[in-house]
């Protein structure tokens, strides 16, 4: 596969032309966000790590040498990115990007969507939507936008009513209509999937049921539209950065077939790319 590389080339052109070894070229020429000659990408451990490092893999074939640095938080990334620890991350939703720029001030610009982990919802007790009974007890995410992203799945189902016109914002106070008079619990996302087998159903975001080993084909009875970027993660930089060349070969590299087929084989749709 052919691949443009032009700060590469570029580099490997003023060696030869300014008569400099490649180390003192290399030093000289790089500018921004390969100063060092290695680009640096924080992502949280699961699938974008397994997804980044594939790219890692696939750009070092030419030479561009990416550094993966694995974090099991959702704060830490974008702290270190702002602090310049990172170069760029690979971690997060638009909207959750928005939520701390506006919370902390950070100056991080969104590039471009990589991927999107799609929410579901799960169950061991049945094998149909339809088979929620009355009084069941469904777990839902414990954290700010998944609660609301959870409870829109199961309005999609037809299970509850949210007031018209609400976004991910909605929480389960709000819910207007529950004909089946479910109990809706919150929980750590993370541990809802151990949690399923107590459960009539729960709405869980799919990495987490990837992390626990289950199959989503087999646990799954809806699955959220992932058609628009709504819940699409990005890759993101500083604001200043947002142009960088570095920036572009990376996001070329993770926008390829190679790597579109990496994710469809390994995540059997519990990840989906959004390109």
């Amino acid at each position: 596969m052919k691949r443009k590389l032009g700060m590469i080339t570029t580099l490997a052109i003023g060696a030869i032309l300014t008569g400099c070894s490649g180390n003192e070229a290399a030093s000289s020429e790089k500018e921004g966000l390969l100063s060092d000659g290695i680009l640096t990408v924080g992502v949280t451990a699961g699938p974008h790590e397994d997804i980044v490092n594939e790219v890692k893999k696939l750009a070092a074939e030419d030479g561009f040498e990416i550094e993966v640095v694995s974090f099991t938080d959702f704060v830490k990334p974008n702290t270190a990115l702002e602090e310049g620890e990172l170069d760029i991350n690979s971690f997060q939703t638009g909207i959750f990007l928005d939520s701390v720029v506006a919370e902390s001030g950070y100056e991080l610009t969104k590039a471009e969507p990589t991927i999107t982990i799609p929410m579901g919802i799960y169950s061991e007790a049945y094998q149909d939507i339809s088979d929620i009974k009355e009084g069941d007890t469904i777990g839902i995410p414990n954290s700010p936008t998944q609660e609301g992203r959870a409870l829109q799945l199961f309005e999609e189902a037809g299970l509850i009513t949210l007031p018209e016109g609400s976004g991910v914002e909605v929480i389960i106070s709000d819910i207007v209509e529950n004909p089946l008079n479910l109990t809706f619990l919150t929980s750590e996302a993370a541990q809802l999937p151990s949690q399923l087998q107590d459960l009539g159903a729960a709405g869980i975001n799919s990495n987490y049921v990837l992390d626990a080993e289950m199959d989503p084909e087999e646990y799954g009875l809806l699955m959220e539209n992932v058609d628009d970027l709504v819940q699409a993660n990005y890759v993101v930089s500083r604001t200043e950065n947002k142009e960088d060349e570095a920036l572009a070969q990376f996001i070329d590299y993770y926008k390829t077939d190679e790597i579109k087929q990496f994710i469809e084989k390994e995540f059997k749709g519990a990840v989906v790319p959004s390109w």
